[in-house]
């Protein structure tokens, strides 16, 4: 598959983003609650697609693979522009 010089869109309904924010707090919890870095490790899996960084621990690698990464990383971008004064539609 080619790529193309004309905008691709690309959305989901908010139902999957509500889904996603709730993961991303049980994941986050389970990885803390286990030592580890949060952040750091939910960024390894989002960038390598690698699930040996969320463990299984509370279920928690099962759960963030339920959801593509291209859209965990929208639901990130947008709470991460809104919480800063962007106006996101």
């Amino acid at each position: 598959m080619g790529y193309t010089d004309e905008t691709v869109r690309f959305d989901f309904d908010d139902s999957k983003k509500r889904e996603i924010s709730e993961t991303l707090t049980t994941v986050y919890q389970a990885l803390a609650e286990k030592g580890y870095n949060p952040i750091n490790q939910i960024v390894g899996y989002l960038l390598s697609g690698d699930p040996a960084y969320i463990p299984r621990y509370q279920d928690a690698r099962n759960l963030i693979r339920r959801h593509e990464r291209d859209e965990v990383m929208e639901v990130l971008v947008k709470s991460y522009l809104e919480n800063h004064g962007v106006n996101v539609k």
